[in-house]
């Protein structure tokens, strides 16, 4: 019987333990933006958080020919997790 009890706190705290579906970027609005890339970046370790601010402050670079940099950002990261912010950044030389 305390075996059983046993595997059935392993197991709850087991599930506690579980990491939680990757944040997306929204882009739909600027405020949907702000609070989920800030949700998204909690997610990463603290060494790819750096990468990730420079990729998303840096997306301005990317094209001389946008007027709203800050709409192109929003379009730009769209449904990404910030693990897929971070790997292309890095494919860009941006580590």
């Amino acid at each position: 019987m305390r075996l059983g009890y046993l595997g059935g706190l392993l197991a709850l705290a087991l599930a506690g333990c579980e990491e939680p579906e990757p944040v997306a970027i929204d882009g739909s609005s600027e405020a949907a933006f702000v609070a989920s890339a800030s949700a998204a970046r909690a997610q990463l370790p603290l060494d790819d958080r750096l990468i990730f601010d420079r990729a998303i402050n840096t997306v301005g670079a990317r094209s001389n020919r946008e007027r709203d940099v800050d709409a192109f950002k929003r379009r730009t990261f769209d449904g990404m997790t910030a693990a897929q912010v971070v790997e292309d950044a890095r494919a860009r030389g941006l580590d």
